[in-house]
């Protein structure tokens, strides 16, 4: 096991976990739960359109890039909540559409366009190197002590704000999927916990599909993304199956 490959795609991960487990707690509270899925892919179509312009890969233009959309992304799913509320997480469905076919019409030309949107949506998490982590944590530790300091108090416009810079970093990192299993996975597992249990437990789920599926995807040769996913999965089915069960009332 080379661990100059596993050691920062592990900590990509762990990274990515920290931000996105106590958000997708509040995704699936405010019932708005494919609105990480709309914020990645327009962060994408940023990365995208940073590509169009030549930018280094790597470099800081193309996070800017990345983080402008998902911030104007953010601002315009605000207002649309506060516009047609009722309706908002079918509206969060057609920006996803939008941003995800956006892609799809600025690669059309490209011959590599194909294998750039696959590494956008899948990942590339065996490929990150030490020092691509050094923006991500400083994001992460802003991002922690806001939710620390003004989780209760955080308005609609502040927590589609936060989630835009956590999705930011991670979407490059991880792929717009593995964003998506991360927020919502580990804490669909633990929904029927007592309240205290619940992050320590979503974020252990979160670990293991991690390290297991590294570890995996390395063994068989497999798509590492994809295979963490699958992990995370059953882990946190495993999870809520030894849980506590939620009770009904009949009557």
């Amino acid at each position: 096991m080379d661990l100059t490959i596993i050691g920062p795609a592990f900590l990509a991960g762990l990274l990515v976990l920290v931000t996105h487990i106590p958000l997708g707690a509040q995704v699936l509270r405010r019932g708005i739960v494919f609105i990480d899925l709309a914020i990645a892919q327009i962060a994408a179509l940023g990365v995208i359109g940073a590509g169009l312009l030549d930018l280094d890969p790597q470099g800081w233009m193309v996070q800017v890039a990345a983080g402008l959309a998902a911030v104007l992304g953010a601002l315009l799913l605000t207002w649309t909540e506060r516009r047609w509320p009722e309706v908002q997480e079918a509206q969060i469905g057609v920006v996803f559409v939008l941003a995800a076919t956006g892609g799809l019409l600025l690669l059309a030309h490209n011959p590599h366009g194909g294998e750039h949107l696959r590494d956008l949506l899948s990942g590339q998490i065996l490929w990150v190197r030490y020092e691509q982590l050094a923006m991500p944590t400083v994001g992460a530790m802003v991002i922690i002590a806001a939710l620390r300091l003004f989780n209760e108090r955080m308005g609609r416009l502040g927590f589609y704000l936060m989630f835009a810079l956590a999705v930011t970093a991670s979407v490059q990192l991880v792929g717009v999927y593995l964003v998506f299993a991360s927020l919502i996975i580990p804490s669909l597992g633990v929904r029927n916990y007592m309240r205290s249990r619940r992050l320590p437990l979503a974020y252990l789920s979160g670990i293991g599909g991690y390290a297991i599926g590294l570890v995996l995807s390395l063994a068989f040769d497999l798509p590492s993304g994809a295979l963490i996913v699958w992990c995370l999965a059953l882990l946190a089915v495993a999870v809520y199956g030894f849980g506590p069960k939620m009770l009904t009332h009949t009557g």
